[in-house]
């Protein structure tokens, strides 16, 4: 995968047909679809399809396929999971140095907590990824808000409002733009990146484990409950992973079910499954290179 040149409005512009082919093929996985079903189902030929979502994904669309199957999912489960369980005899101290990138993160005070952001000025802008277009939002003390835009730019930034009901909004793109690649160039996860959360104690335990999974592999919330010692707390931690703040950064699309089924995401299972199978293609072409 040549990472050295990465056109973030070119892949944008390409999503929607690569979340189109996955949702085709969500629900025909059982009959193994051919590269011309699946081409001709998002209305390309094939030589155009093979090309655009080899652009995009780095890999064939049949290597990319066989991430997205469950028995993949199932077999990359176990593996993960006895890696995360040497990662965690460590202990959880703090949400710093990860496996592939580098988060600082300053959490609110209590205080700051149930201002809900008064006093502080967010800077905000919405650029191209690719996985769509999405919204970071940052306030001095580092990345407040990742989200991507579903429905209309307007409600990503009433969702950003919505968290920081008190603080002061700024649009500066310009300000934002340059943390696209960090966050979204897989080769460039060692840059360091600093986080400014809000969230409760719980919530932060859960976060500070999902950032201890690595680029190209998963847990379930079964693991995330045991890892933060509270095994039964499972509908909580399904909460707290549904209201991390910055996907991605805190990689909250590493959990899939025990069964091995990828399961939801805030910003949408297609969208969940790309950004699964492209680090997981990340990691196979940087590994046999």
């Amino acid at each position: 995968m040549d990472v050295s040149v990465i056109d973030y409005r070119t892949l944008n512009d390409d999503y929607p047909l690569i979340e189109q082919a996955i949702l085709y093929l969500e629900k025909n996985y059982k009959s193994q679809p051919s590269l011309a079903e699946v081409s001709e189902n998002v209305g390309m030929s094939e030589f155009h399809f093979q090309r655009v979502f080899t652009r995009w994904a780095g890999i064939s669309p049949k290597r990319f396929l066989q991430f997205l199957t469950k028995e993949n999912a199932k077999d990359l489960l176990d593996q993960s999971e006895n890696l995360l369980d040497t990662t965690y005899q460590v202990g959880l101290s703090s949400l710093g140095r990860l496996h592939d990138l580098f988060v600082t993160t300053e959490a609110v005070t209590p205080g700051e907590y149930k201002s809900r952001g008064t006093g502080l000025t967010i800077r905000y802008g919405i650029h191209p990824t690719p996985f769509g277009k999405c919204l970071i939002g940052t306030t001095d003390r580092g990345i407040c808000h990742l989200g991507f835009v579903q429905s209309s730019e307007g409600d990503a930034v009433d969702q950003l409002v919505s968290e920081w009901k008190q603080a002061r909004m700024i649009e500066d793109f310009r300000s934002t733009a340059p943390l696209v690649e960090p966050i979204f160039d897989l080769s460039r996860r060692k840059e360091a990146l600093r986080v400014h959360l809000r969230g409760t104690n719980f919530q932060l335990k859960v976060w500070e484990a999902l950032l201890n999974v690595p680029t190209g592999s998963v847990t379930t919330y079964a693991n995330i409950a045991r890892q933060i010692g509270n095994p039964n707390a499972l509908r909580a931690v399904g909460t707290a992973v549904g209201h991390n703040p910055v996907p991605v950064l805190i990689p909250c699309h590493r959990v899939i079910r025990k069964l091995g089924e990828f399961g939801n995401y805030r910003y949408g299972a297609a969208r969940k499954k790309a950004l699964l199978a492209r680090e997981m293609a990340f990691e196979s072409v940087t590994a046999s290179a």
